[in-house]
This record gives structure tokens, sequence and C-alpha cells, in this order.
């Protein structure tokens, strides 16, 4: 009677091992299951290259222009952005070819000044043809005319001689003395004489 709890003891240990060894078992089963059959491909990266970043030029100045040739007057053909990457594929003098999706053949040119260059050289490019320049600069010929101005010859100074001055002429003394024959003195003292006559009639008609 005393050994009656062994029984019972002895029953779970038992059932604790049987469940423990079906964990073991499913666990291993589930490994094999998830192993793969194949070989897993190894990644392995390829070099980018020589690549340009945009400077930031000026506060206000936010692109660069990419052009069809190495020129500043050939075609504006796009604009790169400050902090925008491109893969380089040359120099020529100094412009720097890049791809750009767009331009000729996927390739077009930014001034180096405004990029920075990381990756390694460049190499040299040949001249490229020369290229069509965005605007022709010819001049229309009646509208230049419209702006020539044809100088007058100098002229010298002239000068209009003025009319001949008239100077009035007079007689000799004896005639300027006379009036009609007359002495200018008789002809003073007789006035004299009626402007008294004529003063002395007033003040007698006067009283």
């Amino acid at each position: 009677m005393k050994y009656r709890w062994v029984h019972p003891i002895v029953f779970l240990i038992l059932i604790v091992m049987i469940l423990i060894l079906s964990m073991s078992t499913s666990a291993q089963a589930g490994s094999l299951s998830q192993q793969p059959t194949g070989e897993i491909p190894t990644v392995t990266s390829t070099p980018r290259g020589p690549f340009v970043v945009v400077n930031a030029i000026t506060a206000t100045e936010l692109q660069v222009n990419v052009r069809a040739g190495p020129n500043a007057l050939t075609e504006k053909v796009g604009v790169l952005l400050i902090d925008q990457q491109a893969n380089a594929l040359g120099r020529y003098g100094d412009w720097i070819q890049i791809e750009y999706i767009g331009g000729p053949n996927n390739k077009a040119w930014v001034y180096a000044n405004y990029v920075t260059l990381y990756g390694g050289d460049i190499p040299l490019l040949e001249p490229p043809p020369t290229s069509t320049p965005n605007m022709t600069r010819t001049i229309d010929p009646t509208l230049a005319a419209q702006f020539l101005v044809t100088p007058d010859a100098t002229r010298l100074p002239t000068f209009t001689e003025p009319a001949p001055l008239e100077i009035p002429t007079y007689a000799a003394g004896a005639e300027s003395s006379t009036v009609a024959g007359i002495p200018m003195g008789l002809i003073i003292v007789g006035l004299g004489a009626l402007g008294l006559f004529l003063a002395v009639i007033a003040l007698i008609s006067g009283r």
C-alpha cells in the first residue's frame, strides 16, 4: 500500500517523455522541409564608373543647362538640378559628355565648371561634328538699313555780307543855315516875337 503513489508518477514521466520526443521529431521534420533544393545565386555589385554631380552654383541658380554639343551656342536639350547625378562618358575641352535621355543618341554635354567628377578619370573625346547653333545669327539687310545713318558732309560756316550802310549826307554850312532862302536865325526870332505877342494878347483879354 505504501507504494501506490509510485505508479502515477511513473505514468506522468512516460507521458512527458512521449511529448518531448514528438516535439523534437516535428521540429526536425520542419527544418528539413525548409531547406532549399537549389543553389542560392551570389549577388555581386557592378562598379558604376565615373559620374558627375551638379554643384550648387549660386543661391538663385538651381539648375544647369544640358546641351546637344560642347558649346554654349548649341541647342539646349534639358537641365540638371543641383545634386543630381549623371554617368560621365568623356571630356572635350571644358565640357563633359554624359548619359542623358533626350539628347542625341541619349548623350549630352554639361559645362565642367558646373559639375564635380567622381569615380575616376574619363577619356578625351575626338572633336564632335559641328553642331547647329540654337539660333542663326543673321541680320536682315532691310532692317539694318533703317538704322544706318549717313552723316552729312562737314559744312564750313557761311558769311552773308550785310546790306550797304546808307549814310545821310548834308549840304555845306551855308546851305544848312537857310530854309527856302530865309536865314535860320530870322525864323527863330520871328517865332519868338509871335509867341510874345500872343502872350500879351492873352493877358489883356484875361483882364
